[in-house]
């Protein structure tokens, strides 16, 4: 069942996507329900390792790490 729906956006933003739609051979209206798909589609579990998901996050809220001794460690195996 399609349902009628009204949205109100930008004059420009209407003709850019008005544009794109017929760049690409589509109606606006498939535009739009393409990309309100993509948007609400659950994303698919790749099937990755265990060891690859164990490390998922680990380093969220780390983003002030002191990478010093990693360096110092780099120049001393290299340099």
């Amino acid at each position: 069942m399609q349902t009628k729906l009204t949205l109100r956006l930008d004059d420009l933003l209407i003709q850019q996507a008005k544009t794109y739609a017929k760049q690409h051979g589509k109606s606006l209206s498939q535009v739009v329900s393409s990309y309100f798909q993509v948007l609400t589609k659950e994303v698919a579990k790749v099937d990755t390792p265990p060891m690859t998901r164990s490390l998922i996050g680990v380093l969220d809220g780390h983003h002030d790490i002191d990478v010093s001794d990693y360096k110092r460690h780099l120049e001393e195996k290299f340099l």
